[in-house]
Parts: C-alpha cells; structure tokens; sequence
C-alpha cells in the first residue's frame, strides 16, 4: 500500500509529480519508489540506503548535497522536522508527512487541493531545487512536463 493512501486525489499526484522531479521516473522502479535514493543516483548507477531508522546522511561531494529520499530532503533538516512531526523513522510515511508539511509551509495546500496546479509549483519553489523558477542553479524541469506527470497521477487542473 502506497504511503500517499487516503490523501486528496491532487495532493497525491502533486506528491508523485515531485518525487518524478526530483528523482525521475526510472529512479522511481529501480529502487523502493523513490524513498531510499540518495543523492547522486543515476538509473544505471542507483545509489540506495538500505535502513530507515535515520536520514542517511550519505554526502555526495559532486552534488555538494547529501539529500535523500523519494522528495531529497537535505540532512541537515532531518532533526527539526523528525521533532517537529513526531517521525518515528525516515521511512515512507515520514516522507510523506515531511513532504506535506513543507507544503504547507509554501502555503501551497490549498491550490493543489483546488487544482491550482501551476501556482502550486511556484509557491513551492523555493523548497525543491529541481521546480522551475527554483534558481538554485540546478537542473529545472518544464512545468509543462510536470503537469502531465501531475495529470497521469490522477491529479486534476482547474
């Protein structure tokens, strides 16, 4: 059973659309749906943690990161949102619920649930690199591309 189930329609395919972002499809089949993929990983080279008691913490000099999991969130975060939401691991519920909690802190929860789809993505920006408009000088995805993985997902544009 997926971790997503039992959520809003579009705020579970707003979910899958930025884990698509982050890691990319194929990243998504090759490991555990995404939630044990460090940093780094490639679909010919997956680079997977075995446990999920913790963040990781595998840091990628290339990357200059050591962000993981099926949303990549940085480390250095892990020990403010595990207090914060109760996360008992790093396994995919709390992944899940870190995810929403920063889209909520975007402000964004309301315009996914809507089907706001593309001012979802610009409120939530600023919290994953890979968004377009998320200036971290990294790779950016076409917000046309992510609307038609939002949309494949069961998500619903207004």
């Amino acid at each position: 059973m997926p971790a997503t189930t039992g959520l809003h329609p579009n705020l579970a395919a707003f979910l899958d659309m930025i884990a698509v972002s982050e890691i990319g499809s194929l990243l998504l089949v090759k490991s555990d749906n995404g939630y044990n993929v460090c940093v780094g990983s490639t679909p010919a080279q997956p680079i997977l943690f075995s446990s999920y008691a913790q963040h990781p913490r595998r840091r990628s000099e290339a990357q200059n990161s050591d962000a993981a999991g099926r949303y990549q969130f940085m480390g250095r975060y892990w020990d403010h949102y595990r207090a914060k939401l109760g996360l008992k691991d790093f396994g995919p519920v709390s992944q899940d619920k870190w995810c929403i909690q920063l889209i909520r802190e975007c402000k964004a929860l309301d315009a996914i649930e809507a089907g706001r789809f593309d001012e979802a993505v610009r409120l939530c920006r600023s919290r994953w690199a890979s968004l377009p408009g998320a200036g971290y000088g990294q790779r950016e995805n076409k917000l046309t591309d992510l609307a038609a993985v939002y949309r494949k997902k069961g998500g619903v544009v207004a």
